[in-house]
């Protein structure tokens, strides 16, 4: 009996792993079926075309892949650091009396629904930047740092959970050997988390590239590609947002699903290239 409990869990979990695996694959088909008639118009320019008019029917996708690649790098160059920075407080250095608050705070943060963080932004960033930056308010740097404030508890209840995982015996050799604090943390205990901050950078990248609500709050929907951080911008997420239910014609609707195509074809690249190029440096090590 036992025997054919084992062997039926494992075929149900085998099932359960393909299941997955099918569910991406049929998205992904029908992503590609709906896309195919901007595909057969526009081709590779479709990817290169900074114009989007859908009055004339000409479509193109680089204002909003750059928004998109954009306004995520800066979200994490300013969510990484404070994000590993909490942890390490949690983990290593605050009072008994403030880890349980601190750390609930954290897990509270990510409970909250990505439009409240929209209409937080619009209303008090969106003013801070216009008058610090200049511009109106709405930019690619407002979506950036209501995109930081959003990942930021996924990469820090993360990273506080791999750092909680090294063991004490680790810890107090170092500290036996002349270690300080700083040390210790430096040369133990983030190499030995570096595989949960990695995947929790992973995760959060993958939350901040495909974030819609919040983002279509605060970045605009101008297809116009600008180094100036603090002008409107758009992303494929805010497009998709702001204008599928505008699509008019055929070719309109095709162009947006192929839109939608990029964005998993951008979020499943991205993680792949991180996922084995980590795979890799951790078997050299």
């Amino acid at each position: 009996m036992s025997i054919f409990l084992d062997k039926l869990f494992a075929h149900a979990t085998k099932l359960i792993a393909l299941t997955i695996l099918f569910i991406v694959a049929w998205i992904f088909t029908v992503l590609v079926q709906h896309s195919m008639e901007a595909i057969n118009a526009f081709g590779f320019d479709f990817l290169t075309t900074d114009v989007w008019a859908p009055n004339l029917e000409k479509f193109g996708a680089l204002p909003a892949i750059y928004g998109s690649v954009v306004s995520t790098f800066i979200a994490m160059l300013l969510a990484i650091p404070v994000a590993i920075g909490v942890a390490i407080f949690l983990s290593e250095l605050a009072p008994a009396k403030l880890k349980t608050p601190v750390g609930v705070s954290i897990e509270l943060l990510a409970a909250i629904p990505s439009v409240i963080y929209g209409m937080w932004g619009l209303f008090y960033f969106v003013p801070i930047i216009r008058d610090t930056f200049g511009g109106i308010g709405i930019s690619m740097l407002t979506a950036g740092i209501v995109l930081s404030i959003m990942v930021l508890p996924f990469m820090a209840a993360v990273t506080r959970d791999a750092m909680n995982t090294t063991p004490d015996i680790l810890k107090e050799s170092a500290y036996a050997l002349g270690g300080t604090k700083w040390d210790v943390i430096k040369d133990v205990i983030i190499p030995y988390a570096k595989a949960g901050i990695i995947g929790s950078v992973i995760l959060a990248l993958g939350r901040a590239i495909g974030e819609t609500m919040a983002v279509t709050f605060v970045m605009g929907n101008v297809h116009k590609i600008s180094l100036d951080l603090t002008a409107p911008a758009t992303s494929i997420p805010v497009a998709l947002a702001n204008e599928f239910t505008e699509a008019d014609g055929d070719l309109y609707y095709s162009s947006l699903f192929e839109l939608s195509l990029i964005l998993l074809v951008i979020s499943f690249a991205i993680i792949s290239i991180a996922k084995f190029y980590f795979l890799r440096r951790k078997r050299a090590l």
